[in-house]
């Protein structure tokens, strides 16, 4: 398991598990685990022409996360099907610094806590206050054009981001949509070396 770095105030993991749908049951169940770090932004309050630091801070927590994520769903990462990844930056800082901590390097180390990853990680980013929602947005980790895994789960911390704070935040799934029916690549039709089928 990942240490957990001094700028992280705190860490948030949750499962969501989906059992009935329509008066249907949902066998297996769809689970979605949503892991978050409440950092301190070392850019707040001044513009810093060269992010490094962030970048650097988003490669740590790709990792951190993910492996989060996998252990909240208490799966091999092989087992993974979807994964997304989320920011939201407080009011001292600029959406920049969230660009910066999800896309340089954050991806590399979260696929491989989900094992490979041939897909483009979905991803979004705002900006505000304490208790502020993104929904992270989601996508099979393996294959853009798998219809049943186009889904996203609201990530939100009541207490953050304070204004010099980031809220980081990784979804992964262990399936997809519960009663997913409206076609497109199947799992089990996934070739996985494009990032599209």
């Amino acid at each position: 398991m990942n240490d957990v770095p001094s700028y992280v105030r705190k860490l948030v993991v949750q499962v969501d598990e989906v059992r009935r749908e329509m008066g249907r049951d949902v066998s297996p169940p769809t689970r979605r685990a949503l892991a978050m770090a409440v950092i301190h932004n070392p850019c707040a309050g001044r513009y810093v022409e060269q992010l490094d630091e962030l970048i650097a801070i988003g490669e740590e927590l790709g990792g951190l996360l993910g492996d989060k994520c996998v252990q909240a769903l208490g799966i091999s990462p092989a087992q993974a099907h979807s994964y997304g990844k989320a920011a939201i930056v407080g009011e001292a800082g600029e959406l920049e610094h969230a660009a910066a901590i999800l896309h340089p390097k954050l991806g590399a180390p979260l696929r491989r806590s989900v094992d490979k990853g041939a897909a483009l990680v979905p991803s979004a980013k705002k900006q505000g206050g304490v208790g502020t929602a993104v929904d992270v947005p989601l996508g099979h980790k393996d294959a853009a054009f798998v219809r049943s895994h186009f889904d996203a789960m609201e990530a939100r911390v009541a207490d953050a981001p304070r204004s010099d704070e980031i809220v980081v935040a990784v979804v992964v799934t262990d399936s997809g949509r519960p009663l997913p029916r409206i076609g497109g690549l199947q799992v089990g039709e996934i070739v996985g070396q494009d990032g599209l089928r």
